[in-house]
């Protein structure tokens, strides 16, 4: 299953997504235009821009309100990759340097806040008041979620409805940001809308726990960052959650939360442990939940090129390595 065939029906609108990022880092300061070239034109999969457009069009809709909003969506998640980078002291984003790796933790900070308000100006160009709240809601659930995995971090008697919350914050609150405002952007009944935005709620806690499992299985060429860089920053997920719940005794990863042994002895240990375990599927298994469940979301939308397209979006989450 490949992007370039579930963006179809929206093709244009990704292209005119390009260009508008494209066009944010060169009206830029001159200052500020590199780095912001750097954090918004290094790639990605542009799924959460992609949302908006698939969700908004099934309805009368105005094309630039949806690219505002598409490009808000995208520059508010490239906002809290700078900032996450920049509290996990990361060197390597999608295969290239950090920002703050590249030009040091004070400027990564200011160019997330940077990228904040750009955000925040193309959610007022929409115009439309609750899609203005839902965005400023989106930045409170992921600012929240933050705190709760640092003040976690480490913790191995973290709950699975501590798990799901903290992703729910971090990840499925800006899918189900670009799956809602796309609806309320355009003619959509109530009905659809609250479809769409369960469908990018699922979506979004689906995408996680496969990212959670890439962190184990995955290849640093593919995941754009080396393996086990959740485990070694103490961010407790599904896959670890599940070693120490199978493995009470002498657990590598219980061992790494108490600081004893050798630590990066403790990661190598714990990613050989699962990849050589049933709990890989089992992950699966958990992520197949809530893929079902925003499939079932979507039967109040009409059938049709865009309904697929986001059926298709939702088998590439269970199939995708990177």
């Amino acid at each position: 299953m490949s992007l370039e065939r579930v963006y179809e029906p929206i093709r244009k609108d990704m292209e005119r997504v390009e260009t508008g990022l494209r066009s944010i880092y060169k009206n830029a300061p001159p200052r500020l235009s590199g780095i912001l070239e750097h954090s918004l034109g290094a790639g990605g999969k542009k799924v959460r821009p992609a949302l908006v457009f698939l969700s908004g069009s099934f309805y009368r809709h105005n094309p630039d309100r949806l690219l505002s909003m598409a490009l808000a969506v995208e520059v508010l998640h490239t906002a809290t990759l700078v900032h996450d980078d920049a509290i996990d002291n990361s060197a390597v984003r999608r295969g290239r340097e950090t920002i703050n790796k590249a030009w040091g933790l004070d400027k990564a900070i200011l160019i997330g806040d940077y990228l904040l308000a750009e955000a925040e100006e193309l959610t007022m160009a929409t115009e439309n008041l609750p899609v203005i709240g839902l965005f400023a809601h989106t930045i409170k659930a992921i600012a929240s979620a933050e705190i709760c995995q640092s003040q976690d971090a480490f913790r191995p008697d973290l709950t699975r409805e501590q798990y799901i919350e903290r992703i729910a914050g971090k990840t499925a609150s800006l899918l189900s940001l670009a799956t809602e405002s796309g609806a309320r952007l355009s003619e959509a009944p109530l009905e659809a809308v609250r479809g769409l935005r369960e469908y990018g709620y699922n979506l979004g806690i689906a995408f996680q726990i496969v990212d959670d499992v890439l962190d184990f299985i995955g290849v640093e060429e593919d995941i754009g960052k080396p393996v086990g860089s959740d485990l070694a920053e103490g961010t407790i997920t599904l896959p670890s959650m599940l070693l120490m719940e199978h493995y009470p005794v002498d657990n590598p990863v219980r061992r790494l939360c108490e600081n004893a042994g050798d630590r990066n002895d403790n990661i190598r240990q714990a990613i050989g442990m699962f990849r050589d375990s049933p709990f890989v599927d089992e992950c699966y298994g958990v992520a197949m939940k809530y893929r079902d469940r925003s499939l079932h979301s979507l039967e109040v939308l009409p059938e049709g090129d865009l309904r697929t397209s986001l059926k298709e979006l939702a088998a590439y989450v269970l199939s995708r390595k990177r």
